[in-house]
């Protein structure tokens, strides 16, 4: 048996052992799922034992798999303290806000760095939790924000979360919309329509999720898949060429060719989590977190009127 174990072979081992699914741990990776079962195999041959049954219908764990996952996981540990000692505060800290213009995300990153000006938070804008879940637990993000009981048991592994605000949500849609007129859309006039709420986009099905939950029951529709349109210029082709309306929050930036509408009766909350990677050690998580909490409580983020609408808490 080898004495070194490369750190890559024993992350594809966990990533696979939590999912459980060779193409969602590869996807969670951002490998080819070829790469990811070559590494498994290249582990499996320096331990000398075989690590998962698979057949065309399950993956599993072998009891030799099983027995290895908790080392694999202190020794991963291990290694991210390690280099989050050696980096700690010194490094800038990547900031995922997902999508430009959203007020929520970009107060609090404001507000975090006016706790911490020694701190380097870098923002950047790539829509989507579980595509940032992926990317923290590789080590290429440091933050995010989203809603954090969309994402898979897998996925959730490994982070931790905080609670930033309930936002109340809204849909875009067209000018000339029939709905456009009214100051706030009731969610039963949205029946028999069909909305978009990012189906088909891999970065953001916990979003699809939240809106499936939201419109069951009410004859409310959820677009089929379809490219995200990415810029402003191209979001008012898309929304002039289909005309369909768009699910978002109240907060969201006003997008051209689109009025943007509170939904109410009830009001639906969208829970916004701040989103870190568990072991990491950097003043400007702490900086985040005291200015969430912060706003919070200023803003009144956190108050749910018993007439809102939430989705169902997550069960893990």
């Amino acid at each position: 048996m080898s004495r070194d174990i490369e750190p890559r072979l024993l992350r594809a081992f966990v990533a696979a052992a939590e999912e459980l699914h060779f193409t969602r741990a590869a996807a969670r990776l951002y490998v080819a799922q070829q790469a990811l079962s070559r590494d498994i195999r290249r582990l499996e041959g320096e331990l000398g034992t075989g690590l998962f049954v698979r057949t065309t219908r399950q993956v599993a764990l072998t009891g030799d798999g099983e027995r290895l996952l908790p080392y694999a996981r202190r020794v991963l540990a291990a290694q991210d303290d390690l280099l989050a000692a050696c980096a700690e505060g010194a490094r800038p800290l990547l900031v995922d806000l997902n999508s430009e213009g959203l007020l929520t995300s970009g107060r609090v990153l404001a507000r975090a760095r006016e706790l911490a000006p020694d701190c380097e938070l870098m923002a950047r804008f790539e829509s989507g939790l579980t595509g940032a879940a992926g990317e923290m637990r590789a080590g290429r993000l440091d933050v995010s924000f989203g809603y954090f009981d969309g994402l898979t048991r897998g996925m959730r592994a490994g982070l931790r979360c905080q609670l930033v605000r309930y936002e109340p949500m809204a849909v875009l849609l067209p000018y000339d919309h029939p709905l456009a007129d009214r100051a706030e859309v009731p969610l039963a006039a949205l029946a028999g329509e069909r909305v978009y709420a990012g189906a088909g986009n891999p970065r953001t099905p916990e979003w699809t999720e939240l809106a499936r939950q939201l419109f069951a029951g009410r004859s409310v529709a959820l677009r089929e898949p379809a490219p995200m349109a990415v810029g402003r210029e191209e979001f008012r082709r898309i929304m002039a060429k289909h005309r369909t309306p768009v699910l978002t929050v109240v907060d969201a930036p006003e997008m051209p060719g689109a009025v943007l509408r509170p939904l109410v009766a009830p009001v639906p909350l969208s829970p916004v989590f701040l989103v870190w990677r568990e072991r990491l050690k950097h003043a400007g998580v702490n900086a985040l977190r005291a200015a969430a909490a912060e706003l919070g409580s200023e803003g009144g983020w956190l108050e749910v009127l018993p007439t809102s609408w939430v989705p169902r808490p997550s069960q893990h």
